[in-house]
């Protein structure tokens, strides 16, 4: 099933992948043939260490190749709706403390709470799913209940 993704989350990943291939792959090569070249790889900490870091690229390498094959890229900008989807930025209110928060609803891969980026499978981004400016959200978190009003809705590449 394709996962949506931004353009601009898809390039991002399509640069680490470049960067595990071109950069990191040949290094941890290197560092594995001089490792070897010291001789009993038995008791080899930075052979054992080399091949370990190795598995991890690789395994990341193959994430990567699986989730770019996967994607689905949404184009955000120019889009309207008067519903929160995928890809809108969404200003909202919570009722008790009269904080605003702005958050921008990405695939899983994209998200960032710091960057104001959060996940439609997060219970936030869930909750705001459909709706639209003036409807009440409510949140469920290990604390409490959150209730936000949505203020605003629009979609722009960030």
């Amino acid at each position: 099933m394709p996962t949506p993704i931004t353009k601009k989350g898809y390039e991002a990943l399509k640069a680490e992948l470049d960067r595990l291939r071109k950069v990191e792959r040949p290094k941890v090569i290197e560092a594995i043939a001089e490792a070897r070249a010291h001789g009993d790889l038995s008791e080899n900490a930075e052979y054992d260490a080399a091949k370990e870091r190795q598995g991890f690229i690789e395994a990341r390498i193959a994430e990567l190749e699986r989730k770019l094959a996967d994607a689905r890229i949404v184009e955000i900008s120019g889009r309207t709706s008067d519903t929160i989807v995928f890809g809108a930025t969404v200003v909202v209110v919570e009722q008790e403390s009269q904080q605003k928060k702005q958050y921008m609803l990405v695939g899983q891969d994209e998200a960032d709470l710091k960057d104001g980026k959060i996940s439609v499978q997060s219970p936030v981004g869930r909750a705001l799913i459909g709706k639209r400016v003036g409807e009440l959200v409510e949140v469920t978190t290990p604390a409490r209940i959150v209730e936000y009003e949505v203020l605003e809705i629009r979609f722009e590449e960030t």
